[in-house]
């Protein structure tokens, strides 16, 4: 608790420097005497470490020995919290607070409010090495170990928030983490506020942090294959939603909402939306080629229409939509017990001309596939004799395929996505999609560092595995006709 006192007698901060020496020798002591003792089998340890972190919390309480003063001042107060505390124990946390306080006892630092409110938090952990801290407050508290560089809080802050992503926050919190990674330069974090945005985006796109989505971030967002949403209907919703709220310049927008996929939306809804939508009235003239190209894509042929236009390109191409057309959700109970099957059916492809017509796919789960080298083979030097296979040795399998071929395959291919659904904080969120190879029945790396077989694992939720298999039809430019 901060406290306000007169100046403290030398003989004080004399004391506060060899008793802060002593608590800093005396845990150096018992490390070392645990490494004495660690090969003598009447060994044991006596830990009184959280007497001691208690102590240390007293003297910060207190200010018993103090000889060094905080004063934390922010713009919006006249008045200073102030902190009795000792040099050494900042010191040894902080290098900006063994500078600032080398050749001086009280210092002023200058804090905005949202860092100044945790300020007290913050001298904590430096004494005693953990806090708690809530989602508002992950930024500020990571802006404060950055400025006084505590390494250690700075990566347990980040760990935190990427461990938090899916936590239940009234404002959101994800897309203000992803902005703030982007400010600071942290690779790592941006990346996984990204990809968490993207394998939950129609969570998102209904939210209030939808609003606070910058325009680097959006158009980042739109030319991801690998958006999880329900349709490229509900994208466009949601796009026209920031658009008509931010408002903003025409190559902006033009820039978004060239950004759509088109195609992928039905002719019916399509002719609706140059009806009644204001934001595609607005600036009809700057998609107006990409929706007439649209129309002739779901009036022609694909054959015919891949003989014209170029249709490997990403506005022909699905993004991971969840709608019944293009896959199936597949919850299996106790998947580490036995081989599972199940079937499905999608539409051939996005044009009309396909939408109608069925594919039917089967899908087997095993979660103990073994691969060549690890099955069984008879031995030279026993007759007839097995080598045995454990059963941890095999990895989960899972093989999609069509159940029937066709004519109407010709120019399509099927790529294949499986989402898998995790609970975290309470929320059942994507934590892993797994793509498979264009040619290929399944994806290498299904599962290969689940444990299907501990009910505690991070990948089941109530000892059940939770996928959406994906089927994303992909037409294929053919010889070009010249027009």
């Amino acid at each position: 608790m901060a406290r306000l006192t007169g100046a403290r007698p030398v003989a004080a901060r004399r004391w506060g420097c060899v008793a802060s020496a002593f608590l800093f020798l005396l845990l150096t002591v018992q490390a070392a005497q645990k490494a004495d003792l660690s090969g003598d089998a009447t060994a044991a340890t006596i830990n009184h470490s959280l007497m001691l972190l208690q102590r240390l919390q007293e003297l910060l309480q207190n200010g018993n020995g103090s000889d060094s003063v905080l004063r934390v001042r922010t713009a919006a107060s006249d008045e200073a919290k102030v902190f009795h505390t000792h040099q050494l124990l900042l010191s040894l946390q902080s290098e900006v607070f063994e500078s600032l306080l080398h050749n001086q006892s009280t210092i002023t630092l200058h804090e905005p409010p949202e860092t100044a409110a945790l300020f007290e938090k913050f001298i904590r952990y430096l004494y005693c090495g953990g806090v708690s801290i809530l989602l508002h407050q992950a930024i500020p508290m990571h802006q404060l170990a950055s400025k006084y560089r505590v390494w250690g809080l700075q990566r347990g802050v980040a760990d935190y928030m990427k461990t938090h992503l899916a936590s239940e926050s009234s404002q959101g919190h994800v897309v203000g983490w992803y902005h703030y990674a982007v400010r600071i330069g942290d690779a790592a974090l941006q990346e996984s506020c990204l990809q968490f945005l993207a394998w939950n985006l129609s969570a998102v796109l209904g939210s209030a942090e939808w609003g606070s989505v910058s325009v680097d971030l959006l158009l980042l967002l739109l030319e991801r294959s690998d958006l999880v949403l329900h349709s490229e209907l509900e994208l466009y919703t949601a796009v026209e939603s920031w658009l008509s709220r931010r408002q903003p310049e025409g190559p902006v927008a033009k820039r978004v909402l060239r950004a759509i996929r088109y195609p992928m939306i039905a002719p019916s809804q399509l002719f609706r939306l140059q009806v009644q939508s204001p934001v595609l009235a607005r600036h009809y003239g700057a998609v107006q080629d990409l929706l007439f190209q649209a129309f002739q894509f779901h009036a022609a042929p694909p054959l015919h229409f891949a003989k014209y236009f170029d249709v490997n390109c990403s506005m022909f191409l699905p993004r991971n939509y969840l709608a019944p057309s293009w896959g199936s959700q597949w919850v299996i109970n106790n998947p580490a017990r036995d081989d599972r099957s199940t079937s499905f059916q999608t539409q051939l492809g996005p044009s009309s001309h396909d939408a109608g017509k069925r594919v039917t796919w089967n899908v087997l789960f095993s979660p103990r596939w073994l691969p060549v080298s690890l099955r069984p083979v008879y031995s030279d030097s026993v007759s007839g004799a097995v080598q045995p296979a454990r059963i941890e040795d095999g990895r989960p399998r899972l093989v999609i395929t069509p159940a029937m071929s066709s004519p109407d395959f010709a120019g399509v291919s099927f790529q294949k996505t499986v989402l898998v659904g995790v609970r975290q904080q309470g929320r059942v969120v994507v934590k892993h999609a797994y793509s498979f190879h264009q040619s290929s029945d399944e994806a290498a790396d299904f599962l290969a560092h689940a444990d299907l077989q501990k009910r505690t694992s991070e990948y089941l939720i109530d000892n059940s595995l939770h996928l959406h298999i994906i089927i994303k039809p992909v037409y294929h430019s053919l010889i070009k006709v010249k027009k």
